[in-house]
């Protein structure tokens, strides 16, 4: 093999070597950040998201919670003994949007108030019940805890009997499908409410 040859493989030889030589340099020039470096950029994110994270959690549970409050509990259905679904409520402003809102959905609405009284405002329980018109028959009988009353009747007319102490106040309600039927119970303002609520034990000894 001649000198020319061996200049030959020489060169190839450099050649290959380049790329690994520069790699190598590549290598000593990026070097990993000591430990502590380390430790103090793995850090730095952490601490600074502990109090962004509190911040979004308690704005989380601030909505939350007051969402919770600004949700009104719906009132119950109750069975009246002849089988007739009802619904009382309305104590407050809440639940008479809320009674208004739903009295569609029900046949027969019933509201107790006092003449010049605020809207709302009703002592309880008023005694209800309700006669076929035609028949005679009690189709239903319970008490109002609320200025409104909600009731699931069949299609019909209706005498409503609303008891309160010592008066009753009658009205006649048509109720159709489709058509909810509805009647306003006024009691006079001079009526004496603290005596139609009182007890009647209570009544007996004050006599």
């Amino acid at each position: 093999m001649g000198a020319g040859s061996y200049e030959k493989q020489s060169i190839r030889v450099n050649a290959r070597a380049r790329p690994t030589l520069a790699k190598q340099n590549r290598r000593r020039r990026i070097r990993a950040p000591p430990s502590d470096l380390r430790m103090s950029i793995a850090m730095k994110p952490f601490r600074l998201s502990c109090p962004a994270a509190a911040l979004v959690l308690g704005a989380a549970a601030l909505g939350l919670s007051s969402a919770a409050h600004a949700v009104p509990t719906n009132p119950p259905i109750q069975m009246a003994p002849q089988g007739v679904e009802f619904m009382c409520g309305g104590k407050n402003k809440d639940e008479v949007a809320f009674m208004e809102m739903v009295a569609p959905r029900w046949a027969a609405t019933f509201e107790f108030a006092v003449s010049r009284g605020p809207r709302g405002q009703f002592p309880e329980p008023v005694a209800v019940k309700v006669i076929d018109k035609y028949s005679g028959v009690e189709v239903m009988q319970a008490s109002a805890s609320g200025p409104f009353m909600l009731a699931r009747l069949e299609p019909g007319t209706y005498d409503v009997q609303a008891t309160l102490g010592n008066l009753t106040l009658t009205q006649t309600v048509n109720v159709a499908l489709g058509v909810p039927g509805r009647a306003l119970f006024l009691w006079p303002s001079n009526f004496d409410m603290a005596a139609a609520t009182m007890p009647s034990q209570a009544l007996a000894q004050g006599k």
